[in-house]
């Protein structure tokens, strides 16, 4: 019971609660996440354009820090990546790549750091996606925050054993051996609550496609103008594409 409390209390924690988005429809958020995403197919100058939008709305969201920590998580792929992309094509297509992947990783910050997982779960079904899929999409939310913490809690055993010392950590095998010690029972651990999450659903019935959540989400007009105007701005790009 205190390690549920904790893992809620942790996803509380993680939500920008002063955001002008927090009490949002989760719809328009999505809505918002969606329409940046489709920024992707635009053209270089567009795509800036699109970008500064995009940074705009999410300082006025107070969202920019959360955008740039989820940024910031996956600086080595964008490294890689762009240093690829330079090698074996130019330099035009790893600029481009990478400003997608940055504009990607930023609007779904947007929806993530604003909504709860039963919001998301709300959301889905009055979208009309079958309950059974939006429930485990709510608990897989869950379980992105749950991994995070049992990731933590391993390396930090791993570090009171020795493992991670600081002589190792010059030196890239001892780097990428330290990395799979602790990937290995973070995957193990995962995948055990996955199937204890899975059993305890389908043994409450969550599993059934009758089943609806008890409560409902009413768009306010406020919302209205949210989606209108990202409709309008996200359309109006792609027509001058």
């Amino acid at each position: 019971m205190s390690k549920k409390r904790s893992s809620r209390r942790k996803i509380q924690i993680n939500l920008v609660e002063n955001s002008p988005l927090r009490h949002r429809d989760p719809r328009v958020k999505i809505t918002l996440a969606l329409c940046a995403s489709l920024a992707v197919m635009l053209p270089l100058d567009k795509l800036l354009l699109s970008m500064v939008i995009y940074i705009v709305l999410l300082q006025w969201g107070q969202l920019l820090p959360a955008a740039l920590q989820q940024v910031w998580r996956i600086k080595w792929i964008l490294l890689f990546l762009f240093i690829g992309d330079w090698l074996l094509v130019d330099l035009d297509l790893a600029v481009i790549v990478t400003l997608r992947l940055i504009l990607l990783t930023g609007s779904f910050a947007l929806f993530f750091a604003t909504t709860t997982p039963k919001e998301l779960e709300l959301a889905l079904v009055r979208m009309h996606i079958p309950y059974r899929y939006a429930f485990s999409l709510g608990l897989a939310f869950i379980s992105i925050s749950l991994l995070e913490q049992e990731w933590q809690a391993i390396k930090e055993a791993q570090h009171v054993r020795g493992a991670w010392s600081s002589k190792s950590r010059g030196k890239l095998i001892e780097r990428v051996r330290d990395l799979v010690s602790l990937a290995v029972p973070a995957v193990v651990l995962a995948t055990k609550r996955a199937w204890s999450m899975t059993e305890a659903a389908h043994a409450r019935g969550f599993d059934s496609p009758k089943r609806k959540p008890f409560h409902q989400l009413v768009m306010k007009r406020t919302d209205f103008y949210f989606i209108i105007g990202t409709v309008l701005v996200c359309g109006g790009l792609l027509y001058w594409r």
